[in-house]
Protein backbone atom coordinates (compact mmCIF):
# COMPACT_ATOMS: atom_id res chain seq x y z
CA UNK A 1 0.00 0.00 0.00
CA UNK A 2 2.98 2.30 0.32
CA UNK A 3 2.96 3.63 -3.21
CA UNK A 4 5.54 6.20 -4.11
CA UNK A 5 4.48 9.24 -6.04
CA UNK A 6 5.74 9.09 -9.58
CA UNK A 7 6.72 12.23 -11.43
CA UNK A 8 3.88 12.03 -13.96
CA UNK A 9 1.29 11.44 -11.25
CA UNK A 10 2.48 14.53 -9.39
CA UNK A 11 2.14 16.71 -12.49
CA UNK A 12 -1.34 15.34 -13.19
CA UNK A 13 -2.35 15.96 -9.57
CA UNK A 14 -1.13 19.54 -9.84
CA UNK A 15 -3.21 20.14 -12.95
CA UNK A 16 -6.26 18.52 -11.33
CA UNK A 17 -5.86 20.45 -8.09
CA UNK A 18 -5.71 23.78 -9.84
CA UNK A 19 -9.10 23.06 -11.42
CA UNK A 20 -10.63 21.07 -8.53
CA UNK A 21 -12.47 23.98 -6.93
CA UNK A 22 -14.62 24.35 -10.04
CA UNK A 23 -15.36 20.61 -10.17
CA UNK A 24 -16.32 20.14 -6.52
CA UNK A 25 -13.03 18.66 -5.27
CA UNK A 26 -11.17 19.89 -2.19
CA UNK A 27 -10.15 23.51 -2.46
CA UNK A 28 -6.54 24.61 -2.30
CA UNK A 29 -7.18 26.07 1.16
CA UNK A 30 -8.62 22.77 2.43
CA UNK A 31 -5.61 20.89 1.07
CA UNK A 32 -3.08 23.26 2.62
CA UNK A 33 -5.03 23.24 5.90
CA UNK A 34 -4.80 19.44 5.94
CA UNK A 35 -1.00 19.51 5.69
CA UNK A 36 -0.30 20.00 9.45
CA UNK A 37 -2.86 17.33 10.35
CA UNK A 38 -1.27 14.96 7.83
CA UNK A 39 2.20 15.52 9.29
CA UNK A 40 0.87 14.97 12.83
CA UNK A 41 -1.02 11.80 11.85
CA UNK A 42 2.09 10.45 10.12
CA UNK A 43 4.28 11.26 13.13
CA UNK A 44 1.84 9.41 15.41
CA UNK A 45 1.84 6.39 13.10
CA UNK A 46 -1.83 6.65 12.20
CA UNK A 47 -1.29 7.60 8.55
CA UNK A 48 1.04 5.80 6.14
CA UNK A 49 2.53 8.88 4.47
CA UNK A 50 6.04 8.63 5.90
CA UNK A 51 7.93 7.86 2.70
CA UNK A 52 5.97 10.39 0.68
CA UNK A 53 6.53 13.09 3.32
CA UNK A 54 10.24 12.26 3.34
CA UNK A 55 10.38 12.66 -0.45
CA UNK A 56 8.57 16.01 -0.24
CA UNK A 57 10.93 17.16 2.54
CA UNK A 58 13.95 16.18 0.44
CA UNK A 59 12.54 18.07 -2.55
CA UNK A 60 11.96 21.15 -0.39
CA UNK A 61 15.52 20.94 0.96
CA UNK A 62 16.86 20.63 -2.60
CA UNK A 63 14.99 23.72 -3.78
CA UNK A 64 15.93 25.80 -0.73
CA UNK A 65 19.54 24.60 -0.56
CA UNK A 66 22.22 26.79 -2.10
CA UNK A 67 23.95 23.64 -3.38
CA UNK A 68 22.35 22.39 -6.60
CA UNK A 69 22.96 19.39 -8.78
CA UNK A 70 22.96 21.74 -11.77
CA UNK A 71 24.43 25.09 -10.64
CA UNK A 72 22.78 28.24 -11.98
CA UNK A 73 26.07 30.11 -11.94
CA UNK A 74 27.59 28.04 -14.75
CA UNK A 75 24.59 26.97 -16.77
CA UNK A 76 22.30 30.03 -16.40
CA UNK A 77 18.82 29.10 -17.67
CA UNK A 78 19.46 25.35 -17.66
CA UNK A 79 20.38 25.56 -13.99
CA UNK A 80 16.97 27.06 -13.22
CA UNK A 81 15.09 24.39 -15.14
CA UNK A 82 15.91 21.67 -12.60
CA UNK A 83 14.58 23.90 -9.81
CA UNK A 84 11.41 24.64 -11.78
CA UNK A 85 10.81 20.95 -12.41
CA UNK A 86 11.40 20.16 -8.72
CA UNK A 87 9.02 22.92 -7.55
CA UNK A 88 6.35 21.73 -9.99
CA UNK A 89 6.75 18.12 -8.82
CA UNK A 90 6.67 19.23 -5.19
CA UNK A 91 3.46 21.22 -5.68
CA UNK A 92 1.81 18.28 -7.41
CA UNK A 93 3.03 15.83 -4.77
CA UNK A 94 1.75 17.99 -1.90
CA UNK A 95 -1.62 18.42 -3.59
CA UNK A 96 -1.94 14.72 -4.42
CA UNK A 97 -0.93 13.59 -0.95
CA UNK A 98 -3.21 16.06 0.83
CA UNK A 99 -6.11 14.87 -1.33
CA UNK A 100 -5.27 11.26 -0.39
CA UNK A 101 -5.07 12.30 3.27
CA UNK A 102 -8.44 14.09 3.14
CA UNK A 103 -10.03 10.95 1.68
CA UNK A 104 -8.39 8.84 4.39
CA UNK A 105 -9.60 11.28 7.03
CA UNK A 106 -13.19 11.18 5.77
CA UNK A 107 -13.21 7.35 5.68
CA UNK A 108 -11.70 7.21 9.14
CA UNK A 109 -14.39 9.48 10.60
CA UNK A 110 -17.08 6.99 9.52
CA UNK A 111 -15.46 4.10 11.44
CA UNK A 112 -16.72 3.46 14.96
CA UNK A 113 -13.90 2.39 17.28
CA UNK A 114 -14.45 -0.79 19.23
CA UNK A 115 -13.86 -4.52 19.14
CA UNK A 116 -14.93 -7.00 16.54
CA UNK A 117 -17.14 -9.69 17.99
CA UNK A 118 -17.08 -12.99 16.08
Amino acid sequence: MAKTLKRGAAFVALARALTAGARGGPSLGARLGALPRMIAATARGRYDGGLRLAMMTAATAYVVSPVDAVPEMFLAVFGLIDDAVMVTWLAGAVLAETERFLEWESRRSSVIPGHVVP
